[in-house]
């Protein structure tokens, strides 16, 4: 299983960075790989969502995501073309000067074999662009 886990700290509340990432119809607006999301199914706490994305090739596929506002937002794979199993979550916590330090963690195995460094890379390459994605988002969005 390969995995991956980056901690960042956002110019914005854990309210904030909670209501940006779990916006998940807004995605394709300023993470350059995500083509199209949609949420298939809403309810309290949680929902499916289904999402298009172009990192080495396009891939669609669903997952399962359950939100404890403000502080969690986790997802667990349901379905798709290319990974095995998927699972991962964004940790919101309260910094100092109203920002918030999250730390995003995903791991994965594919459905044929990737060797374990590569499946690694597969998942670490476009960390440092979504995060810098995030920045500009909250940016935009909140104008800090």
């Amino acid at each position: 299983m390969a995995e991956a886990k980056h901690t960042e700290v956002f110019n914005c509340t854990p309210k904030e960075f909670f209501q940006l990432v779990t916006d998940y119809e807004k995605y394709p607006e300023f993470l350059s790989e995500v083509k199209s999301c949609k949420v298939l199914k809403s309810e309290p706490g949680a929902k499916l969502v289904e999402y298009k994305v172009s990192v080495i090739k396009a891939i669609t596929y669903q997952l399962q995501t359950k939100e404890v506002e403000p502080s969690l937002v986790s997802w667990s794979f349901v379905s798709g073309e290319v990974f095995k199993t998927m699972s991962g979550s964004w940790t919101i916590e309260e910094e100092a000067g109203g920002k918030c330090k999250c730390t995003y963690a995903v791991e994965g195995s594919f459905k044929i074999f990737v060797p374990g460094p590569v499946a690694s890379t597969l998942l670490n390459v476009n960390l440092p662009a979504m995060m810098a994605a995030y920045h500009k988002r909250i940016k935009a969005v909140y104008g800090k």
